[in-house]
């Protein structure tokens, strides 16, 4: 199976039952282990660009859907990433067992950062991708318009009357398109079948309610209240022109890897938020020359 011949829906799916929700998740190759965590919104057909290329390079790649996103159940509860971490963690007891290397994007790149530094037991590294602050933007994250946009919509977006309306407008296919055109630097990497991914799962009973509590739950730790108890391997990709957390925020890695060996910081020129799937190309080459290196 090669990534030009590979499409989200082509996908192996398969189901777990987690705490009595279904869990999708997808599996290929073998190897050591790879586990890929989405961002905000996203499922595993996000890394449908990655996934086959890991996988024929020797590793065995799992990935999931958040509980909340993609396929999975749509659970009436309050998310946080201790939520999610726990998720991770359970799945991989169930279903792979070794140490295993992380990857992630925006809050999945969070996810994995928490991974590695507080269940390290379970961790052989991370990958971060775009690493979101947390699981909401603090002051600092964003620029200052887009900070009080996001304030605003949080508080909106909670509200029993304003929410389902503003959901229902934001999960149009046309503004889905308009609010990757803004993620996104390649226009053409915008297609139809990725508004589609991100498009279904908002159709799902309890979507809105799962998007509420998102937006409005705890930031949780930053990465400079994590970092300090990375003891494996990090590397750190971030796409050069993402507007939603720019690679100006990205020092606190920079200046890691500049005394760390064990941590590298990699920019992928004219990149937005989601450059595994903007330039899956240049991210694979990283993600694979990084894993080489490791014992």
């Amino acid at each position: 199976m090669v990534a030009n011949s590979l499409s989200r829906d082509s996908l192996p799916l398969l189901d777990w039952q987690w705490q009595g929700h279904k869990i999708r998740y997808t599996v290929a190759g073998a190897g050591k282990p790879l586990l890929l965590i989405h961002g905000f919104g996203a499922s595993i057909g996000h890394w449908y660009k990655n996934i086959p290329v890991l996988a024929d390079a020797g590793y065995k790649v799992f990935a999931i859907d958040l509980l909340g996103f993609g396929a999975s159940d749509k659970a009436s509860i309050d998310y946080t990433l201790e939520l999610w971490q726990q998720q991770i963690a359970d799945f991989w007891k169930e279903f792979i067992n070794e140490p295993t290397v992380f990857v992630g994007n925006s809050i999945g790149a969070l996810l994995a950062l928490m991974l590695v530094t507080q269940n390290p037991e379970i961790s052989a590294g991370g990958v971060l991708i775009n690493c979101a602050g947390g699981l909401n933007h603090r002051p600092g994250d964003l620029n200052p318009l887009l900070g009080v946009v996001m304030g605003s919509f949080a508080r909106l977006i909670k509200s029993p009357v304003t929410g389902n309306l503003l959901f229902n407008n934001i999960r149009r296919k046309s503004q889905i398109r308009r609010t990757l055109y803004q993620v996104y630097r390649d226009r053409n990497a915008v297609t139809d079948e990725l508004v589609e991914m991100l498009y279904q799962p908002s159709c799902d009973p309890g979507a809105q309610k799962v998007f509420a509590s998102v937006l409005t739950a705890p930031a949780g730790q930053t990465p400079s209240e994590l970092l300090p108890s990375l003891e494996q391997p990090l590397l750190v990709v971030w796409g050069e022109k993402d507007p939603w957390t720019p690679v100006s925020g990205a020092k606190i890695y920079q200046a890691l890897a500049e005394t760390n060996p064990d941590v590298e910081f990699q920019i992928i020129p004219n990149a937005g938020h989601c450059p595994h799937d903007e330039n899956p190309e240049a991210v694979n080459a990283q993600i694979l020359n990084w894993l080489s290196k490791l014992s």
